[in-house]
């Protein structure tokens, strides 16, 4: 039997009114998951439903690393109307150079920014007429000890070089030294290494472990041995002073060789008064001395850095942290730092 023509509209629209989108608004409402997806992202497996009641796990992968950039980002100046002389021809292109930002971290004949210091000081000391607040350039060293920090709120605070924590002995690495290395550099610090001798090895297997651990970086300060006396170490061993000296040339020697720059001498009072006063002539030496000027603590020797506090307090870092300062001008210090970049 045929049916009329109305009759079978009639049965069209009940046919489409028991059907029903899991994508339309009524299985929104209803709180059903959508089974759409989009061109570019096609999952693999069935995405699990977050619960609101607990936050969603983050992404696997490396985290997203904040740019390290001390000061204000430069205006720029790619366009900048330029002053002209009539019959002076126009480049047909402008330099590229200056289309690009500064970066705190690039060295070679540009000159970093060297900031004044802002740190504290736990227990302040009072030296007398020459104070650290009267060097024009400041700078911490660190270690492990220090954990995580910020260095380029470091460097706003007046760390306009750093010293870092390499080796000790033949066998044992900060487990920090890399982390600081890299991240001291991208703040824009001049930083260099730092290595604690241990007088019960080998002056040559301990330069050899510092070379396999500090990257030979042209732009890197000079490295530094730290000779002092440490009442904790295992090494209960009093060498000669002729000894003491005889292994330290042995290890500067190598380094020297290895990174083409002239270790810095670290030490103690103690320990220099029994081992080094009036040796190593021709090496620059960092003084410790956080109760008076090294003048006074070290007569007659001339020093590159003073290390005039152990109980610095500075943003950017949780704790205590060492405070140093360079022995020289702004210009000086630009001068000095210039022979070792690249």
């Amino acid at each position: 039997m045929r049916l009329s023509a109305s009759s079978a509209l009639l049965v069209a629209a009940l046919l489409l009114s028991s059907c029903s989108s899991s994508s339309g608004p009524e299985s929104l409402m209803a709180g059903l998951p959508s089974r759409e997806i989009t061109s570019s992202v096609i999952p693999a497996a069935p995405v699990p439903a977050a619960s609101v009641a607990q936050p969603m796990a983050e992404p696997q992968g490396q985290p997203q690393e904040v740019l390290a950039w001390a000061g204000a980002a430069p205006e720029p100046q790619a366009f900048a109307p330029v002053a002209t002389k009539v019959g002076m021809p126009l480049p047909s292109q402008r330099p590229i150079a200056r289309l690009l930002p500064n970066n705190p971290a690039s060295s070679g004949s540009t000159r970093s920014k060297v900031y004044g210091q802002r740190f504290q000081d736990a227990k302040p000391i009072n030296f007398g007429k020459v104070r650290p607040k009267h060097y024009a350039v400041h700078g911490i060293d660190v270690s492990r000890w220090q954990g995580e920090m910020d260095w380029a709120t470091l460097r706003s605070q007046g760390a306009n070089f750093a010293y870092i924590k390499a080796t000790d002995g033949g066998d044992h690495l900060d487990p920090m030294f890399k982390t600081n290395w890299k991240r001291a550099k991208d703040a824009g610090i001049r930083r260099g290494a730092y290595h604690f001798f241990y007088w019960c090895r080998a002056a040559s297997d301990q330069a050899d472990w510092f070379i396999r651990n500090v990257p030979r970086d042209p732009d890197a300060l000079p490295p530094v041995i730290d000779v002092e006396y440490n009442g904790e170490s295992s090494c209960k061993m009093r060498l000669s002073r002729a000894r003491v000296q005889e292994k330290m040339q042995v290890f500067m020697d190598r380094l020297e060789r290895h990174y083409g720059k002239r270790p810095v001498i670290y030490t103690a009072p103690d320990f220099y008064k029994d081992n080094l006063d009036g040796a190593f002539e021709n090496y620059p030496f960092w003084l410790r001395a956080v109760a008076q000027h090294p003048s006074k603590v070290y007569p007659g020797r001339k020093w590159l850095f003073w290390q005039y506090s152990g109980s610095g307090l500075s943003q950017g870092v949780e704790g205590k942290i060492d405070l140093n300062v360079f022995n020289g001008t702004e210009d000086g210090w630009h001068n000095w730092v210039s022979r070792y970049a690249s």
